[in-house]
């Protein structure tokens, strides 16, 4: 079986039923209806139209901001401030405490801050995201892993002070600026038991309450922010090797569950972590869970029952080594994927990890042998031409789940339906064009009063 067969598989094999479930859900929780009302002091005009062009999505199209001023040359630099905001509205911004703060009281949140490979200072990233109308993100307030050096040996008690102290840093200087905060991630790796012996992880990561304080404590600083958990326990560990569908007794889920029930009120997302970091040899088993619609509409509606919403907060597809038949594929993939994951009623964002080869975690710059470079899980090569899934993506966003459209007024209303998001509005009247900003939102109160 070649690879295009068994990574499509699935979604071949259950075309029909799940075409049917995509698309309905699309219409269903993507779109709504817009009504237009006019009045006049005196007799309202014979002829009235309306241009609807939709300016940006609700939805949360995203990936991270990482490589923001990194490149080798300004030429690139260029591009990748140019290319980003083709696709994306939501930027994930590198909040890691050892980055952030490498020696106590020693913060890196200005521009003129010294600079530290894939990780751009917050202020950069921020103005760079109000020039482009991006919504930032904060990744992360607590990950143990990238926990500050001077922070490596110390008690429970002093850890909480340490984070405690952070955390309002954090909220004074970037809460208003950044609406969203994942607060913990990675507190479910794979790798979980060896955790307990690695010494890369604090004595607070052990405890218990790891999870339940973190977001108690962001409460308190963060009162009016949207918070996020996040992890990589995701849809492949949601079955056993024989097939079972865990579902409920998922870790991820009970872990959840228990904060609901002990005290955490403020949890606003469920994060899932979809990163394709396997072998070629590995992809026809893990095909079976990753790129099985039915199964990942299987786990989502599990979480769903938790009242939250839901987000896919760091997304990778394999090109592997870069071939034109692995590119295509790699866009196949992601033109399938996307389309569950923005029919799914719970579903808020889903965030794309790098938008570029050559430049991911773990090897240098183009070292495409080591890390996650050996993927080629980019969605532009290492030089920053596009690759097709890109060009996929872009489709997507601006074109098939995007509304414009003109619409004449009957009887003194125009109506639409569209996808939800921000829209400039143009009404033709008496031979005279008028600009309307208009939101056709979700939360309904979709309707506007024009006098003309």
């Amino acid at each position: 079986m070649t690879r295009r067969e068994y990574a499509l598989r699935y979604f071949d094999e259950q075309k029909s039923g799940m075409d049917a479930r995509i698309r309905n859900g699309i219409e269903t929780y993507r779109k709504g209806n817009a009504e237009i009302r006019f009045v006049s002091k005196s007799k309202l005009p014979e002829s009235i139209t309306v241009h609807a062009e939709q300016l940006r999505h609700a939805f949360q199209f995203g990936a991270n901001l990482f490589m923001l001023d990194e490149f080798e040359t300004e030429e690139k630099n260029g591009l990748y401030r140019g290319k980003f905001p083709e696709a994306f509205n939501l930027a994930t911004l590198p909040f890691y405490w050892n980055a952030l703060e490498p020696q106590k009281g020693g913060f890196r949140f200005g521009t003129d801050s010294p600079r530290m490979y894939r990780r751009p200072n917050a202020d950069l990233c921020l103005a760079y995201c109000r020039e482009k109308g991006i919504t930032p993100k904060a990744h992360c307030l607590n990950y143990d892993y990238f926990r500050p050096v001077w922070l490596s040996d110390v008690s429970v008690e002093a850890h909480k002070a340490a984070l405690e102290d952070h955390f309002r840093i954090l909220a004074e200087r970037y809460a208003d600026a950044i609406p969203s905060w994942e607060v913990t991630n990675e507190t479910f790796n794979v790798t979980f038991a060896a955790h307990f012996l690695d010494p890369a992880y604090s004595r607070f990561y052990r405890e218990r309450d790891f999870n339940s304080w973190s977001f108690l404590t962001a409460d308190r600083y963060f009162p009016k922010n949207h918070l996020i958990i996040n992890d990589h326990l995701d849809f492949g560990c949601m079955r056993s090797p024989h097939g079972e569908f865990f579902g409920e007794r998922s870790p991820y889920y009970m872990e959840i569950e228990r904060m609901l029930q002990n005290g955490v009120t403020h949890l606003d997302a469920i994060g899932f972590q979809f990163h394709c970091f396997f072998s070629p040899e590995a992809e026809e088993e893990l095909a079976v869970t990753r790129y099985n619609p039915g199964h990942l509409f299987e786990v989502l509606d599990t979480y769903r029952k938790l009242g939250k919403k839901l987000q896919i907060t760091e997304m990778t597809l394999s090109a592997f080594g870069g071939s034109p038949e692995d590119e295509e594929i790699q866009a196949l993939l992601l033109e399938n994927l996307y389309s569950v994951f923005f029919s799914h009623p719970a579903m808020e964002a889903v965030i794309y990890w790098n938008l570029a080869d050559g430049y991911a975690s773990g090897s240098s710059p183009g070292d495409m042998k080591a890390g996650e470079n050996q993927y080629f899980g980019g969605l532009c090569r290492f030089d920053l031409s596009e690759k097709p899934a890109f060009t996929v993506l872009k489709k997507l966003v601006n074109d098939k789940w995007h509304t414009t459209l003109t619409v004449p007024a009957v009887n003194g209303t125009a109506a639409f339906r569209g996808f939800y998001g921000d829209y400039l509005l143009t009404v033709c009247a008496d031979g005279k064009e008028i600009p309307v900003g208009f939101t056709l939102s979700e939360q309904g109160n979709n309707q506007l009063t024009v006098a003309l």
